[in-house]
């Protein structure tokens, strides 16, 4: 059972990397029957999710390489990924040995794995204003792979999974800190900008001992 819950949630973080691409791979991994075990999709004519998934697998791909096109699929995938991570926890809870009864709570731990990954993607992306090259190839390379290893490798994917949260843990702190230490340091200036302008106005009692004429 605890190798099926690594690639739930192997399958969950590719999620909150990507949104469409990790469902036109999962249903693709499932052969000819494509989305027909995967949640809220199997209600949708294979045709129209092919087409949909296609469609916004390649504006991921090719959008995130440029600025604008970062920020839409930010705003996007903040909506999203929850439900993108869910539907994937769940698909996995469909295709391995986990019982049915498991489906809703797999959905709701991959979504809210999922919507972390991208609140912390989000944070780096406004302090940094605008994610590396490498860092949006790295998305695109490990959402890919977990999709694989959730099928193929559940152990490697789950335990990358779980050092995708443990890093995501770990920046959110040092975000955390840097927007503390930005607010003290802008109290800091604002302070001494109030000390200039009262220095300015009032020179008189930066020297009291001096008279007036």
């Amino acid at each position: 059972m605890l190798i099926e819950l690594l690639a739930v949630l192997a399958a969950s973080a590719s999620g909150g990397m990507r949104i469409a691409l990790p469902l036109l791979l999962i249903g693709l991994l499932q052969g000819a029957t494509l989305w027909s075990r995967v949640p809220v999709l199997s209600a949708i004519s294979p045709n129209i999710v092919i087409g949909v998934l296609v469609s916004w697998s390649l504006f991921e791909l090719f959008a995130s390489k440029r600025f604008l096109g970062q920020r839409i699929l930010q705003i996007v995938q903040l909506m999203f990924s929850h439900f993108a991570g869910a539907v994937l926890g769940m698909a996995l809870v469909q295709a391995t040995k986990l019982p049915n009864g498991l489906t809703v709570m797999m959905g709701i731990v991959g979504g809210a794995l999922a919507l972390v990954l991208q609140l912390v993607q989000v944070g780096w992306f406004f302090r940094l204003r605008g994610l590396p090259m490498w860092a949006i190839f790295a998305q695109d390379a490990l959402c890919i792979f977990l999709v694989l290893f959730a099928f193929d490798a559940p152990t490697q994917g789950g335990l990358i999974a779980l050092m995708l949260l443990w890093l995501a843990v770990r920046s959110s702190a040092s975000w955390y800190q840097w927007q503390h230490r930005k607010r003290q340091g802008d109290k800091r200036r604002s302070r001494l900008s109030e000390l200039n302008s009262s220095s300015y106005l009032y020179p008189d009692l930066e020297n009291p001992g001096l008279e007036t004429n």
